[in-house]
């Protein structure tokens, strides 16, 4: 089998170029935006704010995409696990990007004495900001934000170094296979208090920090969810087409189709749950937060957002042909990712923009640079190892499951 990879010129210069394209549009963005007017100011912050949590989410599932995986002791994922592995394990760089957009959002960025993005870090006589400054304060902030990132990068790393250290393993001993078992449930603990929880609501849901949802941390989790089994399945299809990954057949491609047609449904469901309890109580508090997006001027991407996410994957995913057919399912899983960056892009933009909006140069440069340091930083660790895991006590399993 061909279990090597190395980056061929064309990717590794379409992702270069990207990531130029990123670098050049940053540049350009805070000559232009931040010698703009307030608005303008804050939208070079938000657009910054929003592709850095997007990509760190998507790389941070992955790690709990392996971790599930492993205590469910599935076979299936054994054939292609190199590649969450490799996405995983870069957690620490999107993580490193994303604290610094973080801080310098909520530290570094004023008007007039006031941040015009996380209001609560200057209430100002804000009665109902004062009630939440137990949570929402800076020092719990940066705590949680830099423990949540740690940790994050800290399983990505671990678990790609066990992976590796399995091939050299004696034969037949099942030591790091359980090791990494225990390691799963350790880290499925910290993602729950972390991103099923709390980390959501401080570095997004607090952007409209009157607002708030009990459902917020499992909507913004269905999102990173298929969106990240989408980048997964991008990587082995490219594989594959490299003449790689030769123990993965259709049943394999099958199977990330199958989950990101069910999370498709499962984010339409706790989309619907989120605004189906809030029409109905009718409270102004609360109806505020989707006025302004169903109603409001950013109503063609609201439902933007629920054609991309809901019915092109129930329509185009659900029949069986689908789901095992490459191109079919490498352009969903295009559409969906991009269909979810416009989920947080209507997250984050509407409370601090208002009508002020933009979906133009600065937020297709931002997001080409992070998509290219994504394909770069990925690419460059799957060249690192074989792609086949040798010793894997589940290997024969993924392979009959091939047949």
């Amino acid at each position: 089998m061909n279990e090597r990879f190395e980056m061929p010129a064309r990717l590794r210069n379409t992702s270069l170029a990207l990531i130029a394209v990123g670098i050049l549009v940053l540049i350009i963005g805070g000559v232009t935006l931040l010698g703009g007017d307030e608005y303008e100011k804050t939208r070079f912050w938000l657009v910054l704010l929003h592709n850095s949590v997007f990509f760190l989410l998507i790389t941070a599932v992955s790690v709990f995409i392996q971790a599930a995986a492993s205590l469910a002791q599935g076979g299936w994922i054994v054939a292609y696990k190199r590649v969450p592995e490799a996405i995983g394990a870069n957690v620490w760089l999107f993580g490193l990007i994303a604290i610094a957009v973080l801080f310098g959002v909520a530290f570094g960025f004023k008007i007039d004495g006031h941040n015009p993005i996380y209001h609560w870090m200057t209430p100002h006589g804000d009665k109902v900001l004062e009630g939440k400054s137990a949570f929402l304060n800076p020092t719990m902030f940066a705590g949680f934000t830099i423990v949540t990132i740690a940790l994050w990068a800290f399983f990505g790393r671990k678990f790609r170094a066990l992976s590796i250290a399995q091939e050299s393993a004696p034969k037949n001993s099942t030591k790091i296979y359980w090791a990494m078992v225990k390691w799963s449930g350790g880290f499925l603990l910290v993602y729950a208090l972390t991103q099923m929880s709390t980390t959501p609501w401080m570095w997004l849901m607090s952007i409209d920090a009157h607002w708030y949802s009990t459902m917020f941390s499992w909507y913004t989790f269905a999102s990173a969810f298929v969106s990240g089994m989408s980048v997964i399945l991008l990587f082995v299809v490219y594989l594959k087409n490299q003449g790689k990954l030769e123990i993965v057949g259709k049943e394999h491609v099958h199977d990330l189709g199958k989950f990101m047609f069910a999370f498709s449904i499962f984010w339409t469901y706790v989309w619907f749950a989120q605004y189906m309890l809030i029409w109905y109580s009718n409270m102004p508090e609360e109806t505020t937060y989707f006025k302004m997006r169903q109603h409001g001027p950013y109503s063609m991407i609201w439902y933007a957002v629920f054609i991309i996410n809901f019915i092109m994957p129930i329509l185009i995913l659900m029949a069986r042909p689908s789901k095992r057919n490459y191109f079919t399912v490498c352009f969903m899983a295009m559409v969906i990712i991009f269909g979810h960056w416009l989920d947080f892009y209507i997250i984050t933009m509407p409370g601090p923009l208002k009508e002020h909006w933009h979906l133009s140069w600065y937020e297709m440069g931002i997001f080409a640079g992070f998509a290219g340091l994504l394909i770069f930083s990925v690419s460059k660790t799957l060249t690192k190892s074989s792609l086949v895991p040798h010793n894997n006590p589940l290997l024969k399993e993924t392979i009959i499951h091939l047949s």
